[in-house]
């Protein structure tokens, strides 16, 4: 596995799509990754400081595994299978299980971002589908 950083978030109006771009923290790799909007707009918020009078889907997220006395140890992206990128949430309960949950990626950052949590791409995917950055 390969630690990445979210490198940039890319909003195209003309196309109508969303992008984000891990960038390999040791090397020169970097993965653009095509995401909603709602999720895109999720990043970005929170990036930017602005807290929502009510929670948003991965503020709630965060709470709960907060509440349940969990925390998100890593998120992987672990394949990409036609296309379409798929990540795994890594957990760990307070009695030390480790508890992984299929996710989107984007989902993933985005409560990466607000937890403060490391990000990982298997190897085989960069090899796949990063781009020289």
């Amino acid at each position: 596995m390969v630690e990445v950083e979210l490198s940039k978030i890319i909003i195209d109006e003309k196309k109508q799509e969303q992008m984000i771009v891990l960038k390999e923290k040791s090397g020169s790799r970097a993965l653009p990754i095509i995401i909603g909007t709602n999720e895109a707009l999720a990043i970005r918020m929170h990036l930017g400081g602005f807290t929502p009078p009510r929670p948003l889907t991965h503020d709630l997220l965060k709470a709960v595994i907060k509440d349940l006395e969990a925390e998100v140890e890593k998120i992987i992206i672990n394949k990409i299978l036609n296309g379409t990128f798929y990540a795994l949430l890594i957990l760990r309960s307070k009695d030390g299980r480790i508890i992984e949950v299929d996710a989107r990626p984007s989902d993933s950052i985005a409560l990466a971002v607000r937890t403060k949590s490391p990000i990982y791409v298997e190897e085989e995917v960069l090899n796949h589908a990063a781009v020289s950055y």
